[in-house]
């Protein structure tokens, strides 16, 4: 198993290096996944179309949503997200429509032109590579947040938007994701944005209300400040999730005995320079499904490139440029 027996995990041998690749995958997972599905989330070729057509029955039945897709790819994400039980993933179903339903802030109108700064002044990001065992990592560098620029709406508007992307991938949707959240230079004004509705929000997005499974979320750097916040979620995680949070603080060492350091950045004792963003928006632009999906779920992209869109930006507000990095 190598790199996948000496983390722990039970995962399928599936090769896997630190190649940066800044597409997403959108093809067939390859036989060793597959395999692993049928293992591990009872994901079976010779039984799929049947369970997905009694899944869409299920959905037409009670009538308890209103979904703006039911072909196999998009259902797919919900029976993968829930080990193939039909009535847990209509649960997840009906939860995912009620989240977006009852937030709609979060959803509707969003320009993701605006959301690229965001990442462009790395406080959400995903680096262009895998760890180990084929998940990609969502890195939040909290500390570089400034709530004056950008509000608690646009962050979490930013964290759909990069979810509803990453669980395009058929690997996302067998494997799930690992969460990292770097804590340093945490300050007392991000803690108290930090409230109990908003915490609320959040682990209905980790636990009940996305296809997305959460593998583990990793916090580190974390100074004092970050135990006033912890606080405000300690009520809403319950369950698995408790055993799925891992605090390292200072200590990188333990947290490469969850993620092999040749998988993570140079800041947390890895192998890899902060990437740049721009390849993965122009890979977008140039991914018709991708656009389409978007639009289907509401993003304001226009027809405009967003790329194009972005360094435009850039030349309107030069100070934008000189943030990188910091």
């Amino acid at each position: 198993m190598g790199n996948c027996q000496r983390y722990g995990y039970t995962i399928p041998p599936i090769p896997m290096d630190s190649e940066v690749f800044y597409e997403l995958d959108l093809g067939t997972p390859p036989q060793e996944l597959q395999k692993w599905a049928k293992e591990n989330i009872r994901e079976d070729p010779n039984t799929r179309c049947m369970i997905l057509e009694d899944f869409r029955d299920l959905i037409y039945a009670r009538g308890e949503c209103t979904p703006h897709r039911i072909d196999d790819a998009f259902l797919l994400r919900f029976l993968r997200g829930r080990k193939f039980n039909v009535e847990a993933a209509y649960k997840l179903f009906v939860n995912y429509y009620n989240f977006k339903e009852d937030n709609p802030e979060f959803f509707e109108g969003v320009n993701l032109t605006r959301l690229l700064r965001i990442s462009y002044d790395d406080i959400i990001t995903v680096p262009p590579y895998r760890e180990a065992n084929g998940r990609r990592i969502l890195l939040y560098r909290m500390g570089k947040w400034n709530p004056e620029e950008y509000t608690i709406t646009e962050l979490f508007q930013a964290t759909m938007a990069i979810l509803e992307l990453a669980i395009m991938e058929p690997r996302a949707q067998i494997l799930g994701g690992i969460g990292l959240f770097d804590l340093s230079n945490l300050t007392m004004q991000q803690a108290y944005c930090m409230t109990p509705s908003l915490a609320h929000k959040i682990v209905q997005i980790l636990v009940t209300s996305f296809p997305m499974k959460i593998h583990a979320l990793h916090i580190v750097f974390q100074p004092w400040i970050f135990d006033i916040v912890y606080r405000v979620f300690q009520p809403f995680i319950t369950g698995p999730m408790k055993n799925r949070i891992f605090f390292h603080g200072e200590d990188l060492t333990s947290l490469h005995k969850h993620i092999d350091p040749k998988h993570l950045p140079q800041k947390y004792g890895g192998k890899h320079p902060d990437y740049d963003f721009v390849p993965w928006v122009d890979g977008f632009n140039r991914n018709a499904q991708i656009l389409g999906e978007l639009k289907d779920l509401g993003y304001d992209i226009g027809d405009k490139d967003l790329l194009e869109e972005h360094r435009k930006d850039l030349k309107e507000n030069p100070s934008l440029s000189d943030r990188k990095g910091n």
